[in-house]
């Protein structure tokens, strides 16, 4: 007999169980804390939750708990259920109803069962529960099936519960009205919570997806970038993970939420998104002349056009008199000289780390040194002057122009991402994802920020896209670099106030480095143990 102290005592447990329920974001967990709380209430031996598969035609086995035989499958207990216990089918082959399990009888027909003993009850198969007890010696006694039922009473799931216990003798007894009546109200609360977990999730889903859908239209537009975006959020986490691990020094008060890590990994996903924006020929471009091709060729179409005229002009010397052993002499010096230009050309052609100044001097010279007719007989340069600003790029393969063009891929990304109506747990995506070209000393773009006025999130996401810039073997104007190399860059940018110091030392120290590398370069890179 249930006492009233008893059943107070029990709304209580009641009351704090949902409150609890409300506030779990883990799906796993939250289906273990309704069956956990369910036996508690009905002082309930053994339990199964099932959740309604996706196409409505089953219910599946979610959690399983008996204390007495010390089962526990699915949840946090590290066992599997799949293998075990197959899934549970609402109607039989033929397609009648499956109304002789209880659990789908429970499911089917909206309605809680309440069996004191399986062995006596009629109209419901328990040959598998029989069958259960002689393998393991137990007595499956008394039975609460309840449904879970959503907003729209539809069943997502059915909690079942077995042999209830008086709470004094322990001995196993028939669920009481009460049990029925508290389990049917959890039932109904963790219906709604499971349904608003299920809601959230399928819209966070929906969101990354759209996430996925935006890096994809980059990806298309350049592969190398593709790869970048991809690349940096993991890189990101891993060194947000090991500096919320620093127990000790500047970083040491440094921690992330579940809701914290979820955020950042959106602002890794987004950081480059405004990159949609960007040409592509600016993105993917190889070469100092590409543009939509190599224009290199159209500088080895000239000098083949010149060698012709200097060919034609030492036979027409030589038919006006002139000596040809002297015009051969004079020819082969100049087709040589040639040679030697269209070749320098060429390696100048290739974006290198640093242009030497006399390099770029003795481009200027060509350009003026030799004079071509086009198809319409105009005399030009064999330079044009756009031709000579690429040539003589210093690093890289952008002219200062283009690197404006890239540059501004973060301005985008900003405008992009504040204009969203962010829910409070995203609010600072725009943040951390906008200031990943910040510098410490203030000299970075688009907002010149010092370290002071960002995040730790952001500063961690600067350092992340500059490692992962160095060493990707992907990028159409350069190889990856080796890890040791990369790693003496990210000391100097440590040491000119380009990225931040404590964080670059956990990078280190905690050896983040090689657990990217491990993972994402390719094993000729790795001089670094």
């Amino acid at each position: 007999m249930d006492t009233l102290d008893d059943l107070f005592r029990r709304l209580e447990q009641l009351n704090e169980i949902g409150a609890a329920l409300s506030h779990e974001r883990n799906l796993d967990r939250l289906l273990e804390r309704i069956l956990l709380a369910a036996k508690q209430i009905t002082h309930a031996d053994g339990g199964t939750l099932y959740r309604m598969t996706e196409d409505g035609r089953h219910l599946r086995f979610e959690i399983v708990r008996t204390d007495s035989l010390a089962i526990a499958f699915g949840g946090s207990s590290g066992q599997p259920l799949s293998s075990k216990f197959p899934d549970l089918p609402l109607h039989t082959e033929s397609g009648e109803p499956n109304n002789s399990m209880v659990a789908a009888y429970s499911a089917l027909n909206l309605q809680t069962v309440n069996i004191a003993d399986a062995y006596t009850a009629e109209g419901f198969d328990f040959s598998g529960t029989r069958a259960f007890d002689a393998r393991t010696g137990y007595r499956s006694q008394s039975f609460l099936t309840v449904p879970m039922k959503n907003h729209e009473n539809e069943v997502i799931g059915v909690l079942q519960l077995i042999n209830a216990q008086d709470p004094v003798s322990g001995e196993v007894r028939a669920f009481s009205y009460a049990d029925q009546r508290l389990a049917e109200s959890l039932a109904s609360q963790a219906a709604i919570a499971l349904t608003n977990r299920q809601l959230i999730s399928q819209l966070e889903e929906l969101f990354e997806s759209f996430i996925q859908l935006i890096n994809t239209a980059i990806d298309e537009k350049s592969p190398y970038t593709g790869g970048h975006c991809q690349r940096v959020p993991e890189l990101t986490m891993m060194l947000a993970e090991a500096v919320n691990a620093t127990t000790e020094g500047p970083l040491a008060d440094f921690s992330m939420s579940d809701k914290d890590r979820y955020e950042l990994k959106m602002a890794g996903l987004l950081h480059d998104c405004g990159k949609v924006t960007t040409p592509v020929h600016v993105v993917d471009k190889a070469t100092k002349l590409q543009t939509i091709f190599d224009r290199i060729h159209l500088l080895d179409t000239r000098f083949e056009v010149i060698r012709r005229d200097v060919q034609i002009r030492m036979w027409q010397a030589i038919a006006g008199g002139r000596g040809e052993s002297q015009a051969r002499q004079e020819l082969e010096a100049s087709l040589a000289q040639m040679e030697e230009d269209q070749r320098f050309l060429q390696r100048c052609n290739v974006g290198g780390e640093a242009m030497q100044p006399e390099d770029q001097e003795r481009v200027r010279q060509i350009a003026r040194r030799y004079r071509w007719q086009d198809a319409q007989g105009k005399e030009n340069d064999f330079l044009s002057a756009d031709e000579v600003e690429n040539l003589t790029i210093r690093a890289g393969t952008l002219t200062e122009a283009e690197r404006e063009i890239i540059n501004h891929h973060i301005v985008a990304t900003i405008r992009m991402l504040e204009s969203l109506p962010w829910p409070k747990h995203l609010k600072n995506v725009p943040e951390y994802a906008g200031g990943h070209h910040e510098r410490m000393d203030g000299k970075g773009y688009p907002r010149g920020l010092t370290r002071e006025q960002m995040s730790v999130q952001a500063r961690i996401m600067g350092i992340a896209d500059i490692f992962e810039a160095l060493t990707a073997r992907d990028r159409p104007y350069k190889e990856g670099m080796k890890l040791s190399q990369a790693l003496a860059i990210m000391r100097k940018f440590r040491d000119n106030g380009h990225v931040d110091g404590d964080l670059l030392d956990v990078f280190l120290k905690q050896r983040v480095f090689l657990r990217y590398a491990e993972r994402f370069m390719d094993k000729s890179q790795l001089d670094v143990a």
